[in-house]
């Protein structure tokens, strides 16, 4: 029998149709071959590292006191002897230096004796003034003379509160010839020596008061507003792993006219004794609540229209295409905000060209 014309001409489509299958799949399969057996393609990467948007800027200082005052005599003299050395502590009440003494004693001895003078004449004053009183009342004394005895009296009395004042001056002064303490601090600098003649109020030591530590630097003019509103910290050189927080407490109104910045001084409340003054510390100023970014090179950006996107390499060399949120472009650098972890690998050359299906080998340079 003869099949129909019609039947013939469907077996042979279908016939021709599994015969195309066929070859799309051993085509896919040597595809698949192909891919597995190609080699890695070598890529360059870099490390995301992610950092403040703002560098933290650091500024070399020194550790002074946050009081130090010049004491000196209150009366003039001739220095007899000095009792304490630069760098001795010193405690309230301490005898630090003496003046010789024989001047002012017997400034003493004569303001004494005019007290006693002046005594003398308030009695003989009083008692002429009591008469004159009996006197006036018998109606044996004229006005006039009542007069003359009340004021006699008076100017007596005067002349006595005076003798008493001067009494009073001149045991101070007395007082004053030794040099004493009024704090507990340090002895940074003396300024006089036995011997040598001094005045009133010249500047004898230099005492640096216990308690609040400060760090001074120099602030150029561009961050005086980071220094104002940023947050500080301080490290010693003696210990840099150790860091302090540090206050802003003034700041000078003007400039230095030679080097043209502003004199700073930070508190230090957490000071312990390992800050020692005169030791040379590091001031780090940094913005407050800085955005954290990342930069990487130009080339690592995916971009087809698109989000900016980065190909991220895993442990196992295959890559993942991911999304960047981008904040700035420098003019080698793209700053990134976010979209990939720190640490994590990103591609950054041939990203146009890469293969997310297949794997990639990391290599350090591009000699591949």
């Amino acid at each position: 029998m003869f099949a129909h014309p019609m039947f013939d001409g469907l077996f042979r489509l279908f016939a021709g149709f599994m015969l195309a299958l066929v070859a799309l799949a051993l085509a896919g399969c040597d595809e698949q071959k192909a891919t597995r057996d190609r080699p890695a393609r070598p890529v360059l990467v870099d490390t995301v590292y992610y950092a403040a948007a703002s560098p933290k800027r650091s500024f070399v200082g020194t550790i002074r006191p946050r009081i130090e005052t010049d004491i000196g005599f209150r009366v003039a003299g001739k220095v007899a002897q000095r009792l304490v050395e630069v760098g001795q502590t010193v405690e309230p009440g301490q005898t630090l230096a003496l003046l010789d003494q024989t001047d002012l004693k017997l400034q003493a001895e004569q303001a004494d004796a005019e007290h006693s003078a002046a005594k003398g004449v308030l009695a003989q004053a009083r008692a002429s003034e009591n008469r004159a009183k009996e006197l006036r009342a018998k109606g044996w004394a004229t006005e006039a003379q009542m007069d003359q005895a009340r004021a006699a009296a008076d100017e007596a009395r005067a002349r006595f509160a005076r003798a008493e004042r001067s009494v009073d001056l001149t045991r101070n002064a007395l007082s004053y010839a030794s040099l004493v303490a009024d704090t507990r601090g340090v002895v940074t600098a003396a300024l006089i020596d036995s011997g040598q003649v001094v005045s009133a109020g010249q500047a004898a030591f230099r005492i640096a008061r216990f308690g609040e530590k400060e760090a001074v630097v120099a602030i150029p003019e561009t961050l005086i507003t980071r220094a104002t509103q940023g947050v500080a910290s301080v490290s010693l050189w003696s210990e840099p792993g150790r860091s302090y927080a540090a206050k802003l407490r003034e700041v000078a109104p003007m400039a230095d006219p030679a080097t043209r910045t502003f004199l700073a001084k930070f508190t230090l409340p957490d000071a312990d004794d390992r800050v020692v003054l005169g030791m040379t510390a590091t001031l780090t100023l940094a913005d407050p609540d800085t955005l954290r970014v990342a930069r990487v090179p130009l080339s690592a950006l995916f971009n087809q229209g698109g989000t900016p996107s980065v190909y991220v390499v895993d442990s196992a060399g295959q890559v993942t295409l991911k999304p960047v949120t981008v904040k700035a472009y420098e003019t080698e650098k793209v700053v990134i905000g976010g979209g990939v972890e720190d640490g994590a690998k990103v591609v950054v050359l041939g990203v146009q060209k890469l293969d997310p299906a297949e794997k990639v080998r990391v290599v350090s340079s591009l000699s591949f």
